[in-house]
């Protein structure tokens, strides 16, 4: 009988401890989890930084390039410029890196997809309707909505082949410099417009000597 309570004891002891490290270890990996919950959102946040301080150099770029900054003084448009280099020169002090785990396949897919890139980039003096319509291909490769034109196949297998977030990195690349080849146009549109309305302008002004 004595025996038997003595067991009884022990077993019990021994529920008591693995029930304390059960809860200890539950209490663990909820800690974990809320950690890597708050990881995430710090490599999003930190993302949305990087995002934004691309957006931030691309609208100051096209201010400077803009039709409006050609038809002002030169005294105004050294002084917007001189802005425009300090908040320039003031975004890119904030350093951001989100460094992406890849494996070896990823890391080579990504050095296709850029290398690419570069290509049509490269070309871009060449022939710029050209290279336009070959990034619309690549863009369209990278987009999960239906194409309104063709699609690089080539190109979107490379791309399915990088990692998440590689493939929304070079969406990204994409989208900027087609935004940048549309503002090119306008400029040029509205340059040639502009002389056109002014070789008009001179030409009614001449018949009207004439007359």
């Amino acid at each position: 009988m004595a025996q038997a309570k003595i067991n009884a004891k022990a077993n019990e002891g021994r529920f008591c401890r693995s029930s304390s490290m059960a809860d200890r270890s539950s209490r663990l990996l909820e800690s974990l989890d809320q950690l890597e919950l708050r990881v995430e959102a710090l490599r999003e946040a930190a993302t949305a930084v990087e995002q934004e301080k691309e957006i931030l150099l691309e609208m100051i770029h096209s201010i400077q390039n803009s039709q409006d900054m050609r038809q002002i003084s030169d005294g105004e448009r050294e002084e917007l410029n001189l802005t425009a280099n300090r908040l320039m020169g003031r975004t890119l002090t904030v350093e951001v890196s989100v460094e992406t785990i890849r494996n070896p396949q990823q890391q080579e897919s990504l050095k296709h997809a850029t290398r690419i890139i570069d290509e049509v980039v490269n070309k871009f003096l060449d022939d710029l309707g050209n290279a336009k319509s070959h990034l619309m291909s690549l863009y369209s490769a990278c987009s999960s909505e239906v194409p309104h034109g063709p699609v690089d196949q080539k190109f979107q297998s490379i791309v399915i082949g990088c990692a998440l977030e590689d493939q929304k990195k070079i969406k990204r690349r994409l989208e900027t410099l087609l935004r940048n080849i549309e503002n090119s146009d306008k400029a040029i549109k509205l340059l040639e417009h502009s002389k056109g309305a002014g070789t008009k302008t001179l030409q009614q002004n001449a018949e009207s000597k004439f007359n």
